[in-house]
This record gives structure tokens, sequence and C-alpha cells, in this order.
């Protein structure tokens, strides 16, 4: 005769059952449970008690777009990508474009690197910088050889598509 036990959470604590090799399940110990005392120690350790002030200074979101492989190359006008951004990002409520400096959005430009700066709350995507930047390309008729890679956190990154089809069947030939 093996006997298992198996526990059941509950709402008024935990039920402990024993099985016996026949299917009859009978409880053995309702163990002791005291809603107060936990009430109040989650009362002292909740996140929102914490003692923090606010800061004055507000929280900024930085993505960057690396174009360093085709501007180098001279494929890529950088100033015109970031005139590009300028006029297509979409931000607000109303989700329209144009309204960048209303909302606190800047586009910096580096010589190869575009920043584009967000308050924290506005809640700017990175996916929108990598769509706009997907179009650009189409647009520039530069799709079929660049594509935009994600390089971290809060960056994109331009590369070249890499073909190495071509080396292979040069091997297969010798």
């Amino acid at each position: 005769n093996h006997t298992r036990i198996f526990e059941r959470p509950r709402s008024t604590g935990t039920v402990r059952l024993s099985a016996t090799t026949s299917t009859r399940l009978r409880p053995i110990s309702l163990l002791s449970h005291s809603p107060s005392r936990r009430t109040a120690s989650l009362a002292t350790h909740s996140p929102f008690s914490s003692k923090m002030g606010k800061s004055s200074k507000k929280q900024t979101v930085k993505f960057v777009i690396d174009c360093t492989a085709p501007v180098d190359d001279k494929v890529l006008d950088v100033a015109s990508f970031e005139k590009y951004l300028h006029d297509h990002i979409k931000v607000g409520a109303e989700g329209k474009t144009g309204a960048l400096a209303a909302n606190g959005v800047v586009i910096t430009r580096d010589r190869t690197k575009l920043t584009v700066a967000s308050p924290a709350d506005l809640g700017f995507s990175k996916r929108q910088l990598k769509y706009l930047s997907k179009r650009y390309l189409k647009k520039q008729q530069l799709r079929d050889y660049l594509r935009v890679v994600a390089a971290s956190k809060n960056s994109y990154e331009l590369r070249y598509f890499s073909i190495s089809a071509g080396d292979e069947e040069e091997a297969e030939e010798e």
C-alpha cells in the first residue's frame, strides 16, 4: 500500500491530501494561515511606499542609428536621411508628422550617426525608427544592399548584406 502526499493551494491555506493506491482522497491537516500578518508584511515592502523624491530632470530616451559603413563608402547621405526622419517621424497622441519640436523630440547628426532623443513619457518606439530607416533605404534604392540591424538595446546599425554564395561556388569549381 503506497501513499503519496499532494498539496493544493486554497484561499484559506494549503490543504494536504493523501492518495492511496485506491483513488480516494482524504484531508490530512489544514496548515495555519494568518492573512493579517501577511498583509502587514506586504505593506512594509511595497514598491510604492518608498520615500524617493521626484527628480526635477526629465528622463530622455536616446536611439542611435549608426550609418558608418555606407557613409564611408559614400553610398548614403546622412543629411538627407536626417531630413527624411524629421519629415516622417510621427509623434504625439494624434500620431502626426511635423510635431517633433512641440513634443520635445530632437534629432542630432554626427558624421556617421543619427541620434533621436525623446522624453521617456512620450513612449517613442525604436521600432518606428527601423521602419522609417527601411523605407528610406527603399526610396533610395539601397534596400537590396543594406539592412537595418539592432546593435544594442537603444541603437540600430546599417550593414551590408553578406553574400557568401559566390564563395561556395568558386570553392566547388576548384
